[in-house]
């Protein structure tokens, strides 16, 4: 039998999803997991901006999900947030949490009393005066928002986790490439690149698929939910509906400029890494064709994510349903199998 971990909340622009897994004897195993849409503009750039609506969906998603807990692992996802490698003075976790702030008061955009800051080493401390790692800063408010909302839903918030590094937990491939996660969402992209399970850079775009779906309504004078429609079934392929396809492919050119604009940056870097492969995820992965569109515009390989790669798969039902939503709840997996650790 399974012994159930907290549930992997993550609050998107479009729905918010959550996963339970369990410890099996077979390894991790999917328990239950859910997904309840949002109205547009409820959630928008990461931050929470109708906090009733929220709240309701996530009551509903309990109540449909039947999780067994309601203690959540809360993923954080915002534009905002800043992940950049630097070096800190080497001292043990509790004085370092508590001398962030002064190491890093000129190292940040926002303030840092506006801040929640984290420190993730990417090397072993040992005597050394210093230690290498990614400072991940995000906005206060924002998080202690969510917070909130989950609370008012009656939800334990047993720890706040980056949605990107659950990204890295659930669909990494470890081996000797460096690779690039990138997550599409509705109204962010996530890039990650890591090597063997190390990220190198993080990186928050605001640009998505509702960019996409906005152009098509204005372009053909069509209603948000008829442009999401003809998104989803043309996407890039020509033979379907050219108008349509070039406009996509125009509209998805400033987001491929910013996935080869992190490439390029890591790869000039002081620790130069060059992207081997990238994994596709988020509900944006699904368009028709754009993994051949980044394959050639990109020139390297270029698959969808496998967030379940991780977990035991020991028969049909619940997983395959999973399987129509797996690429969008690749951040929801990561964050409950973070919670093992």
């Amino acid at each position: 039998m399974a012994t159930d971990m907290p549930v992997g909340l993550d609050i998107g622009a479009m729905s918010v999803r959550g996963v339970e897994t369990g410890r099996g004897r077979d390894g991790f195993v999917i328990s239950h997991f859910g997904q309840v849409p949002l109205a547009h503009g409820v959630v928008r750039a990461g931050v929470i901006q109708d906090q009733p609506m929220v709240t309701a969906a996530l009551k509903k998603l309990w109540s449909q999900a039947k999780f067994k807990t309601k203690e959540v692992v809360l993923g954080v996802s915002n534009p905002q947030v800043v992940v950049r490698e630097m070096s800190v003075t080497n001292l043990p976790p509790r004085e370092l949490k508590r001398s962030l702030p002064f190491q890093v008061r000129d190292s940040l955009p926002l303030p840092v009393e506006r801040s929640l800051l984290d420190f993730y080493p990417l090397e072993d401390p040992g005597d050394h005066k210093t230690v290498r790692g990614l400072l991940i800063a995000a906005p206060k408010d924002a998080v202690l928002t969510a917070v909130r909302v989950a609370e008012k839903a009656g939800l334990l918030v047993t720890k706040v986790d980056l949605a990107s590094f659950a990204l890295v937990r659930a669909a990494a491939r470890l081996d000797s490439y460096a690779e690039a996660l990138v997550d599409i969402g509705a109204q962010s992209t996530t890039v990650v690149v890591h090597v063997d399970g190390e990220p190198r850079i993080v990186r928050t775009v605001p640009r998505g698929g509702a960019e996409i779906t906005e152009s098509i309504a204005n372009r053909f004078g069509v209603s948000v939910d008829e442009a999401e429609a003809l998104k989803c079934r043309i996407g890039l392929q020509l033979h379907e509906g050219p108008e349509v396809a070039e406009l996509i492919r125009d509209s998805l050119r400033p987001l491929i400029n910013e996935i080869r604009s992190s490439f390029t940056y890591l790869s000039s870097g002081s620790q130069s890494t060059d992207v081997r492969r990238v994994s596709l995820s988020g509900g944006g992965a699904n368009l028709a064709g754009l993994a051949e569109m980044l394959r050639v515009q990109l020139e390297m390989e270029v698959i969808l994510a496998d967030p379940v790669m991780r977990l035991h798969r020991p028969g049909r039902g619940r997983h395959d349903q999973m399987d129509r939503v797996r690429s969008s709840a690749a951040v929801s997996i990561g964050l409950s199998l973070g919670a093992a650790a």
